[in-house]
């Protein structure tokens, strides 16, 4: 079967091929961070689990800069090579990753110093706070790898190696997996033990694709070069993938939010639910987010070319594959949401019976959260930050923070869980007034 390029001309199958290891990337990546919370909440306790729960967004702030630097960079270099200027391409990829390493070097001693106030502020009480400290410590120990795993992910499909990174990402989900179990089951490590395990997982997906860059069987267009810090190149790609960041950092801050309502509302229980919800949902926005992932470098490099005929198509045939995706996830989650939180939290049935009508709730989003993700990863794609940003700054911050604080107030708990519905449709409004406005600018 011959390699697929992003020079071609994408057809339904050729489009689902390349895009389907990003799609694996993402949803692996998704499982493997759920058998953590599987783990925890099964071996160590419901109080471990809402203490690894409440830490989390802190770590996702951190995490949404690589998938910036990632993303951002990716779509200035496949537009580069778009263009025809390969050495370019190359030194905008080689000083991105320079920019990955400081900042991942510069996060490190900040989360760790600020790890027991920033786990206050996000609400941990004093029964959790060791919890959190612990967890949330060990994990930043190895916050280079991880923002490296998230920036390489990005940079492998420009390099037309989806199929690598998927099998990168599946070797570090198998080795978080079994140490998870070898640290937890067998050796009793308790909290400590899936933060260690995650930690080594993220090393091997961030370790293992530099060193294949970095080697002779690299023999993609994309190579590490000599190449001076240009600061007018790695400010535009950080602004382009600035909307991944706000993404991670909004999802971060209205979690934090969305914790805080919860143990007002239904205490540590509440804050466990909305762990199994989200540990689950990602699942299944993996799907858009991987999808999102895999065709963005090849819209990009369209961009670049001037092909607009190619853009019209890999628009309208992303519509169409998302719009029917969206409907089958929203059946299998409404249809199996009981079954999927008894995984979790069987063993506690009035926090099963909360975590299931949570999930059944949250779970109709899917139906249209598909063309949210989707234009923003477009615009990303079409080097038009600006947009991009405000999308995710609108649907993934603003609105979803007017929702958890008012929403409660007049519906307590149910307010809480309806506010991700009611904020993602005016997050659909948002995403189509941008479309409708931008289309004659780009030609799509």
């Amino acid at each position: 079967m011959t390699a697929i390029q992003l020079s071609d001309h994408f057809t339904y199958k050729k489009l689902i091929r390349f895009t389907l290891p990003s799609i694996g990337m993402m949803l692996f990546t998704s499982i493997y961070g759920t058998i953590d919370g599987l783990f925890v909440s099964n071996l160590v306790g419901k109080t471990a689990f809402a203490s690894l729960n409440l830490v989390m967004p802190f770590l996702m702030v951190l995490g949404g800069v690589g998938a910036m630097l990632g993303v951002g960079g990716s779509a200035l270099t496949a537009k580069t090579l778009g263009e025809g200027d390969t050495h370019r391409a190359n030194r905008y990829f080689t000083m991105m990753i320079y920019l990955m390493a400081i900042v991942g070097v510069v996060f490190t001693v900040v989360g760790v110093a600020f790890m027991r106030p920033v786990s206050y502020l996000l609400g941990a009480t004093e029964e959790m706070i060791e919890d959190c400290v612990l967890y949330g410590n060990i994990v930043m120990l190895f916050n280079l790898s991880w923002l490296a795993q998230f920036t390489f992910q990005s940079y492998l499909i420009v390099a037309e190696k989806p199929k690598l990174g998927l099998y990168i990402t599946l070797g570090a989900g198998v080795t978080n997996m079994v140490l998870d179990y070898l640290f937890m089951a067998v050796l009793d490590m308790g909290l400590a033990g899936a933060a260690l395990a995650t930690g080594l997982s993220q090393t091997v997906g961030g370790l293992a694709p530099f060193l294949w860059f970095v080697s002779k069987k690299n023999t993609s267009p994309l190579r590490f070069v000599k190449t001076k810090i240009e600061l007018m190149p790695m400010l535009k790609a950080c602004t382009n993938g600035i909307s991944e960041m706000l993404s991670s950092v909004s999802s971060s801050i209205t979690g934090m939010l969305y914790n805080r309502q919860l143990i007002l509302y239904a205490g540590e229980d509440g804050v466990a639910a909305y762990g199994v919800v989200m540990y689950a949902a990602w699942v299944f926005i993996a799907i858009y987010m991987g999808y999102c992932n895999g065709s963005s470098p090849v819209m990009g490099y369209h961009f670049g070319a001037r092909n607009t005929a190619e853009m019209k198509s890999l628009m309208k045939k992303s519509t169409r594959l998302l719009c029917g995706t969206g409907v089958v996830l929203v059946c299998i989650a409404v249809g199996f949401a009981r079954s999927i939180s008894s995984i979790f939290v069987g063993y506690d049935g009035g926090l099963l019976d909360m975590t299931s009508r949570a999930f059944m709730i949250c779970a109709l989003p899917f139906l249209f959260m598909w063309l949210n993700i989707y234009t923003s990863s477009f615009f990303t794609a079409l080097n038009d930050g600006a947009v991009s940003a405000a999308i995710s700054f609108m649907r993934a911050l603003v609105l979803p923070t007017v929702c958890i604080l008012a929403l409660p107030y007049f519906f307590r708990l149910d307010g809480v869980w309806f506010a991700l519905v009611v904020s993602e449709v005016l997050g659909l409004c948002v995403s189509l007034f941008f479309l409708l406005t931008k289309r004659k600018k780009y030609g799509y």
